[in-house]
């Protein structure tokens, strides 16, 4: 929902993924510097006609190469809203909603501490992101607490997926053992 007056605080674009919004909050700045509001739950519903309870924000710290993901809750499913205050990042969604139109695919986005961009990633999808500077630092907020048990991590690099990183030719990210043992397409449960 494109807004042309100045009373517009965000502009909200659908990505390839219709359910997948790309939010970008009205930056005020001058020689001394900017201001954003980063959030606003009435801004937040009126343009994007969501309407999310927040939770849980979630900061975190990663070097270069460091590739997070594929991640998702298969209880107590997690709406996100992620952003980058420091560096930037590749951040990825994989559809896995059975029913929808865009199962199985994916959509990519730089997002960094210079463009303010931030995702909307609703419930029913794996999410992860690839740190493109020398360190980047992450935040989101989550529409369901973490649940450990319900955790689930779909393989970074699935063939059938097929997401394009912007890594190097034969580079590999930096993963944890958690996501070194990310489960193929057809292993991964669905929504």
């Amino acid at each position: 929902m494109v807004g042309t007056s100045q009373q517009v605080k965000i502009l909200v674009t659908p990505t390839v993924i219709a359910d997948v919004l790309i939010i970008e909050p009205k930056v005020f700045g001058d020689e001394r510097g900017w201001f954003t509001e980063s959030f606003n739950a009435q801004e937040f519903s009126q343009a994007t006609g969501l309407n999310v309870n927040f939770v849980q924000d979630n900061h975190s710290f990663s070097r270069q190469s460091t590739l997070r993901g594929m991640h998702y809750q298969l209880e107590k499913a997690q709406g996100k809203l992620v952003r980058v205050v420091s560096g930037a990042v590749y951040d990825v969604a994989v559809d896995l909603r059975k029913s929808s139109p865009t199962y199985c695919k994916w959509t990519g986005l730089e997002l960094s501490a210079e463009n303010h961009k931030q995702l909307w990633i609703p419930p029913g999808f794996a999410h992860g992101f690839l740190v493109l500077t020398p360190i980047a630092e992450f935040m989101y907020k989550t529409t369901d607490y973490y649940h450990p048990q319900s955790e689930v991590c779909l393989a970074w690099d699935d063939s059938s997926v097929a997401i394009q990183w912007p890594l190097a030719s034969g580079v590999m990210p930096n993963l944890n053992t958690k996501d070194l043992a990310g489960l193929s397409w057809e292993q991964a449960p669905k929504f």
